[in-house]
């Protein structure tokens, strides 16, 4: 691990401490990624915050930020981003081994699901920028709303995984490595 450590719960104080309990609320576990967060009370509010608006209040479904996030987590070699999603599939994201494997190469069955994935792919290789006709097929196939989602989607995935990265966290869910 880098220079960033991670704070226990039990140890924190002050803000840290209320947005680690507020995690534990919400996922029912502290997971490494926001024990690290916390270093940043901010940055874990933030964090918190999108991530729990994008759930209760977005439109995306559950297997759709799950398979957002394996891509995301596999553009970004993150084994902690991959191994976090990879669990979240079978839990929350109802989402086959084979569906798994496909969301990591930017592919679904569902052609919603593949849109999305496709909307995403573009926003991550091209680190926010589109072409003209990867946007007329975002427009094509999704409303405005679910664009936009898509984008804070593949931003707040991509905070997790480069924080991950950075940071050396260590992964506290079944390993997924990116050359599985």
């Amino acid at each position: 691990m880098t220079g960033i450590p991670l704070i226990e719960p039990e140890t924190a104080t002050g803000p840290a401490a209320r947005w680690l309990a507020e995690a534990q609320q919400t996922f029912g576990i502290t997971p490494n990624l926001v024990k690290a967060l916390a270093n940043s009370p901010a940055a874990l509010r933030g964090f918190l915050a999108m991530t729990l608006a994008l759930r209760e209040e977005g439109r995306l479904s559950a297997s759709t930020r799950t398979r957002i996030g394996l891509l995301v987590a596999q553009e970004h070699r993150s084994a902690y981003g991959l191994s976090v999603h990879s669990f979240l599939a079978g839990t929350v994201g109802g989402l086959s081994e084979r569906e798994v494997a496909e969301a990591r190469r930017g592919r679904a069955e569902d052609a919603k699901a593949s849109a999305v994935l496709a909307y995403a792919a573009a926003l991550l290789r091209g680190r926010g920028a589109v072409t003209a006709l990867e946007s007329a097929a975002a427009a094509r196939d999704l409303t405005a709303e679910e664009q936009t989602e898509v984008i804070a989607q593949v931003i707040v995935h991509s905070l997790a995984d480069w924080l991950a990265l950075a940071a050396g966290i260590p992964v506290d869910w079944p390993l997924v490595s990116p050359d599985d």
